[in-house]
């Protein structure tokens, strides 16, 4: 059963930085693709950042580029989102997404974890 485990979110003041994590189990990882999402309150499921099987390629929103860096440990079944200089506006819940997974290319979420940008 595909799995996905994000931790690192809590609050953090305005410049900040954080480390999310998303261990993943039930499928082979190192060829998945990887995303972090975010949605804020009330907002639609926003697209953060992408990253390669190999982790040789990423892709970054307008929005985070330049102080989010996406990452992954394929022998610990893991991708990060490090986030620097957050901003109020970065508050949302994270969610690490594996793309296209399995026979029918299924989409497979984690269940959230909570970053707080505020004084």
């Amino acid at each position: 059963q595909v799995q996905l485990v994000e931790s690192g979110g809590g609050l953090v003041q305005p410049g900040g930085s954080l480390r999310l994590s998303c261990v993943a189990s039930g499928f082979t990882f190192s060829s998945a693709r990887m995303n972090w999402f975010r949605q804020a309150p009330g907002k639609e499921r926003e697209w953060v950042a992408d990253i390669n099987s190999t982790g040789a390629r990423t892709l970054y929103a307008e929005s985070v580029k330049g102080r989010f860096t996406i990452s992954r440990d394929n022998a610990k079944n893991t991708v990060y989102l490090q986030m620097n200089s957050l901003k109020p506006d970065d508050t949302a819940v994270y969610y690490c997404n594996a793309e296209r997974i399995g026979e029918y290319g299924r989409d497979y979420w984690g269940k959230g974890t909570l970053v707080t940008v505020s004084p």
